[in-house]
């Protein structure tokens, strides 16, 4: 997930700013002189294995305990807490979240200073005589249901956030060596392979860093897993962890989707880069859901319910499919931008388009090809997205290229959370999932139906079967690869669509695969199974989505009639309804979804408007929406006489 930031560190550097330097660390950083810029990474071998070991017993507190032995030599040295973790897109890790920081050196107190620019670097003197740091600290993870990915029964222990590392080096010339002691009865999965384990203490074999860090273990009590693997040379493991034992059962007919999910994507890229791969998946009401991407695994969590309630899980069952993708895409092949020596060297985004996109395009196509979707429910998502962008303004300001800088600018504070359809939020998403559609119908349209988006994925994920080793890539090499497939503009197609602001919604895939947006009363079917903690959307009719029930109070975005979006400009925006209010009553009666569904088609024949009670902050307000368009729910309408590509491009590969 996306990056564009640099260091004062590097921008001093690059200048040529010239320090003088002191012998200790604390003159270093005396008052009145300039940061020390942080030694750059060099790729070569780091002396000495660390040694890292990590107490997860007390998880019920949402504590964990670190002891970390460094090998060192006598001088100045800085120590890095990870904070640009790939996948992230942003300087994510919270170096707050870690405590009681303390470092010996032959059972003497070694003083340590935190870097005055670089929150996340740490600079230490190792004296004469000393050739081991000891540093012992806590990792405080967040303690509110929701909030955090640890709880009483579930763990998601990422080694980003319990370790510090050598500055100067690449991450992958810095070998580890990690131990991990468990809570009673819990069992673990990871990626890591195991050299031995005593009652809870488990010892995993020495990894490099990059290796450790691309390799985060999920732990609890109620666990189960899942072969999904298509043979000896392909395996993969669908690693459960639920709040409730009965939460872990999974049908024949949902086992086999799964399975399906492995067999298609290997039938699409043709080629693998995992040792085994551990889709790390936690069930639960209690911490909070995750998609996050690594080369030989990946964190998933979603509700409690995924296998007991699966008709209610349509919307997100792309989140399997979407992370497998990544260890193509993402993680053996990325964004020659987005690798980084180590994890403290800021990354670029402007590839997430890629990255993140075409992921997401073909997340979708895998999810409707293994089954976990039907057609018809691939083709109510796709045309879910076009529509959320036919009443999102923002596009006619900011660029599709822009928004790949959205992880950044979150998290310095400037979240997209009240007008994300006019600010525009992490639109290189869904909105490149429209744009790759494109690419694959007009493949298949010059082509005659000879070659498809398939073959590029092939030709450009599919090398080097068996590497681990990341290739990067840049935008000429899609291009290039691209025409190999079928020559066209593709940098011409590319820079309208992605780089350049374009008011008009990228909706030619769909007519190219056979398809026209229509809107119309009827709801999906699927769709009425939802979630029902999901609020509910009436975007494309009167402009704002509201929860409607089952909330758990809490908070007040969880309360019955909490206003979640509304729409720049559309009908309830003109009426002066702004998202963090709470409707009460509709036309005189209290609030359900029902009776506001009930409101919306009673105006279409009607020239009053509908009156809404609603609740700001202290005070109750009327607000009137003249709209009489009625219920408008997207679909896909089939063109006759064309081509059904977009059948062809959801049919699972034979």
């Amino acid at each position: 997930m996306r990056r564009l930031f640099v260091y004062n560190h590097f921008i001093a550097a690059a200048a040529g700013l010239c320090i003088v330097l002191t012998s200790t660390t604390h003159a270093q950083n005396a008052v009145g002189q300039q940061p020390v810029p942080l030694p750059p990474p060099l790729d070569q071998p780091y002396a000495g294995t660390i040694s890292l070991s990590v107490d997860l017993t007390n998880a019920n507190a949402r504590v964990l305990t670190v002891r970390e032995i460094i090998p060192v030599k006598p001088g100045d040295m800085t120590l890095l807490y990870p904070q640009w973790l790939p996948g992230t897109h942003s300087p994510s890790n919270p170096v707050g979240n870690l405590a009681g920081l303390v470092i010996t050196a032959n059972g003497k107190r070694v003083p340590w200073l935190r870097d005055r620019l670089n929150m996340w670097a740490f600079h230490v003197e190792v004296l004469n005589g000393a050739s081991l740091l000891e540093l012992t600290f806590q990792y405080l993870a967040p303690v509110k249901p929701q909030q955090g990915r640890i709880s009483t029964r579930i763990a998601d222990v990422t080694w980003n956030s319990v370790l510090l590392y050598p500055a100067g080096y690449f991450a992958r010339q810095i070998q580890v060596s990690p131990q991990l002691k468990l809570p009673d009865g819990w069992r673990f999965a990871t990626a890591l392979d195991v050299k031995s384990q005593n009652g809870d203490v488990v010892q995993f074999k020495d990894v490099p860093l990059n290796t450790l860090i691309d390799s985060p273990l999920y732990a609890g009590i109620n666990y189960k897993r899942v072969d999904l693997s298509t043979g000896s040379d392909n395996l993969v493991y669908l690693d459960v962890f639920a709040d409730k034992p009965e939460q872990l059962e999974i049908t024949p007919e949902e086992l086999q989707y799964h399975k399906n999910l492995v067999i298609q994507a290997q039938k699409l890229f043709n080629s693998r880069h995992y040792g085994h791969y551990d889709f790390l998946f936690s069930l639960s009401d209690s911490v909070g859901g995750k998609g996050l991407e690594h080369h030989q695994s990946s964190e998933d969590g979603t509700r409690a319910n995924y296998f007991t309630d699966w008709a209610a899980g349509v919307a997100g069952r792309a989140l399997l499919p979407h992370e497998y993708v990544h260890s193509w895409n993402g993680k053996f092949r990325r964004p020659a931008d987005l690798w980084t020596p180590n994890f403290n060297v800021p990354m670029q985004n402007d590839l997430l388009w890629v990255y993140e996109g075409l992921t997401n395009y073909y997340g979708n196509v895998l999810t409707a090809r293994s089954g976990m979707r039907t057609p018809e429910q691939a083709r109510d998502v796709i045309a879910q997205i076009a529509a959320t962008f036919e009443i999102s303004p923002g596009r006619t300001w900011r660029s599709l290229e822009d928004t790949t800088n959205q992880p950044i600018i979150s998290y310095h504070g400037a979240v997209p959370e009240f007008w994300p359809d006019w600010q525009r939020s992490y639109d290189y998403y869904p909105e490149s999932d429209l744009i790759w559609l494109e690419a694959d119908t007009k493949i298949r349209d010059l082509s005659n139906g000879q070659k498809s988006l398939d073959d590029f994925a092939k030709l450009f994920f599919g090398i080097d079967n068996g590497s681990y080793s990341t290739v990067t890539y840049t935008f000429e090499d899609l291009v290039r690869v691209l025409n190999t497939v079928q020559s066209y503009d593709w940098t011409g197609f590319f820079r309208t669509r992605v780089y350049e602001v374009e008011a008009q919604v990228p909706e030619n895939g769909i007519a190219q695969g056979g398809y026209r947006l229509v809107y119309n009363d009827s709801e999906p079917e699927w769709m009425k199974h939802m979630d029902k903690s999901r609020p509910t959307s009436f975007a494309t009719s009167l402009g704002f989505s509201v929860k409607g029930g089952d909330g758990d109070d809490s908070s007040d975005s969880d309360q019955p009639g909490s206003i979640a979006d509304v729409a720049w400009d559309g009908p309830a925006f003109k009426a002066g309804m702004t998202p963090g209010m709470q409707l009460l009553g509709v036309n005189g009666q209290a609030f359900s979804v029902a009776n506001l569904r009930q409101a919306i088609v009673g105006a279409e024949n009607s020239k009053e408007p509908i009156k809404l009670l609603l609740k700001r902050e202290k005070e109750f307000i009327t607000l009137t929406v003249d709209y009489h368009g009625g219920l408008r729910y997207p679909h896909l309408e089939r063109v006759e006489a064309t081509p059904d590509r977009l059948e062809a491009i959801l049919a699972p590969v034979k």
